[in-house]
């Protein structure tokens, strides 16, 4: 049975859900429990970024199961910047389905390239056919730099 029902835009006044949803993503890995708890902070979903269209969120009925933002960061270049899934969604297509999102909408508008930084959530980037190109240092330690060419 497919998990999501359909993937549109976020509102504005998802916000604040958005955000809780990242907070209980973020918490299923154990080494950011207590770095998240220290700095609750470190979790925000600009408005822009919802008012510019960057943020898909995937849905079923009327509950939300995950999101993801993609932001331009070149020419013909763009950034995974988030993608959550509510942990009782994860491992059942729900993040596929939106990085299939995410790629079909970059195609689209011309871009050539999709890059993401990834710590834990690496094995799922190499998955859906990301490669690693570097190391990246993130507010909680070193992660790895990975791309995909469309």
């Amino acid at each position: 049975m497919k998990a999501v029902g359909h993937i549109r835009f976020a509102r504005a006044d998802e916000v604040g859900e958005l955000e809780e949803l990242q907070r209980r993503s973020s918490m299923v890995w154990e080494q950011y429990r207590d770095q998240l708890v220290a700095h609750p902070d470190a979790i925000e979903l600009p408005l822009g970024v919802i008012r510019d269209q960057r943020v898909r969120v995937a849905v079923a009925g009327h509950r939300t199961l995950g999101f993801s933002t993609v932001i331009p960061i070149g020419e013909h270049v763009s950034e995974i910047d988030a993608l959550f899934v509510e942990p009782d969604w994860m491992a059942h297509g729900v993040g596929r389905a939106l990085m299939d999102d995410a790629i079909a909408r970059a195609r689209a508008s011309g871009v050539l390239r999709l890059e993401v930084t990834a710590k834990p959530a690496a094995g799922f980037y190499e998955r859906v056919g990301f490669v690693t190109i570097g190391r990246a240092s993130t507010q909680f330690g070193p992660a790895v730099r990975m791309h995909r060419v469309l």
